[in-house]
């Protein structure tokens, strides 16, 4: 519906359309003009919004600190589990994963070659020498919120020490590149680059997502992109960034038998970590880490 200028903006602030995101509006339609792909409404958040959202992830976050705190060689990726139950709950949270689309654990632990959505088990140990990516999600209130980080166990070879720090390095050039009336494909294009520099590939088939509101919203951020492509980004808009950065091939398979884990074809390792960021009037904030 077009709205008037004095009608109250549709961002629910309770001020006037012209004197609120009425020029907002207005950027994006030209932009949109130009070809190129624009948000919707929907996927925007309010400050308010964004707050709650924030709230959310210090739960995120304090599960994965306590998992910093506590992982180990010799543990098994169930205790992972347990731990992030315990403390989401503890702090009124619900554990995002658990249950959604029939995924039976809070979190999810992949551990050297497991690209993503490994299931914590009793029978899977931690051993010396491992990388392990933990990825937690957290509803609170209705906001979720959305994060993983990489742990070396033990005698970490160098090669699997230098895939894990070049997956960070990925994330936080990507970060550089979000900024209001930019793209989407600003980020995958530096991630691939920098990749591809240090001799790895990037997973095609799993991307980043929007998130704040509902677990996964738009936009879907891939990573095989060039700059100036995909969906314009503009203040509001919350996302993850979370590459996954293979050492060998960038194919995967998942596994028949649960449907969820996924695996690099070539049995290479591959790391990940994840930032929930928000657009800002300049740049971007980290939301979860």
């Amino acid at each position: 519906m077009k709205l008037g200028r004095n009608d109250p903006c549709w961002c629910g602030s309770g001020r006037k359309y012209k004197q609120c995101h009425e020029a907002f509006d207005h950027k994006i339609e030209s932009m949109a003009r130009q070809g190129h792909i624009v948000p919707s409404h929907s996927i925007i958040k309010t400050p308010e919004q964004i707050e709650g959202i924030k709230e959310s992830a210090k739960i995120n976050i304090a599960c994965l600190d306590e998992v910093a705190a506590q992982i180990h060689v010799g543990m098994s990726t169930q205790e992972i589990d347990d731990i992030v139950y315990r403390v989401t709950t503890e702090m009124g949270g619900i554990p995002a994963t658990l249950h959604y689309e029939g995924y039976p654990k809070s979190v999810c632990t992949s551990v050297n070659d497991q690209v993503c959505h490994g299931i914590p088990s009793e029978q899977v140990i931690l051993q010396d020498g491992d990388i392990v990516n933990v990825d937690c999600s957290t509803i609170l209130n209705g906001y979720y919120s959305d994060s993983s980080r990489m742990f070396m166990l033990g005698n970490v070879s160098e090669e699997d020490q230098k895939l894990v720090r070049v997956a960070k390095e990925c994330v936080d050039l990507a970060l550089k590149e979000v900024r209001p009336w930019g793209f989407i494909g600003d980020l995958g294009a530096v991630i691939l680059a920098h990749a591809a520099e240090n001799g790895y590939t990037v997973v095609r088939e799993i991307g980043g997502h929007g998130c704040g509101l509902d677990f996964h919203e738009d936009p879907w951020i891939g990573y095989h992109t060039k700059r100036g492509e995909e969906m314009l980004m503009v203040p509001g808009m919350t996302f993850t960034i979370e590459p996954m950065i293979n050492a060998g091939t960038q194919r995967i398979y998942t596994d028949q038998e649960n449907g969820w884990e996924v695996y690099t074809l070539d049995g290479e390792d591959s790391a990940q970590w994840e930032y929930q960021v928000a657009v800002t009037e300049d740049g971007a904030q980290i939301l979860s880490y």
